[in-house]
């Protein structure tokens, strides 16, 4: 099946689940992450505003914070991804397509952070990872050295067995679901 049939397959299940739903099934989905040894050692931390019932990062955001992590929010910058250091969640805006982006100027490479939870459309078992169809991140995440830890974060009904891949698509190393914890090969 071609990406784009399975994009709007996915985005319109995620689209019908119910805002407590999202929300609660969030709530375990970062306390999952919080608890893993790739996250409690990680000092410098990308996340996502999330859109459209992707799963929320709040709670990681809350939690890393309070541990001294640096944080990173993604700002698009015409076709590029760049990520940029917040110290409160004040200091995001409405940005590119409407998503809440970072309005600071300390911007860090990708290979300077150890974990960047990715956002994503849908997600397979071996961190096959369908976006949005712009490839923004996929750029962002070869053009410099690799950061330490890929997560994809989502909810089972976006885990499918295998997504079509392409060469330039990065893959995750871990994806984190209700369910718990899946490492990728």
């Amino acid at each position: 099946m071609p990406k784009r049939s399975i994009r709007s397959d996915l985005l319109a299940r995620r689209k019908h689940l119910a805002a407590e739903t999202c929300l609660s099934l969030s709530l375990q989905i970062q306390r999952f992450l919080l608890q893993t040894l790739e996250f409690q050692s990680a000092t410098v931390i990308a996340l996502y505003s999330p859109v459209f019932n992707e799963v929320f990062t709040e709670e990681i955001l809350r939690e890393s914070l309070a541990g001294g992590k640096q944080v990173l929010y993604p700002r698009v910058r015409g076709c590029e991804l760049e990520f940029v250091r917040i110290a409160t969640i004040h200091e995001l805006m409405p940005g590119s397509f409407g998503v809440l982006e970072p309005t600071g100027s300390e911007i860090l490479l990708p290979g300077q952070i150890d974990m960047v939870v990715v956002p994503g459309v849908g997600f397979d078992r071996r961190g096959g990872r369908l976006g949005y169809g712009k490839g923004f991140y996929d750029r962002a995440l070869k053009a410099f050295d690799r950061p330490g830890c890929l997560v994809g974060l989502c909810f089972e009904l976006q885990l499918l067995e295998t997504l079509p891949v392409e060469s330039h698509d990065v893959r995750m190393d871990m994806l984190i679901t209700e369910q718990g914890r899946y490492d990728c090969a």
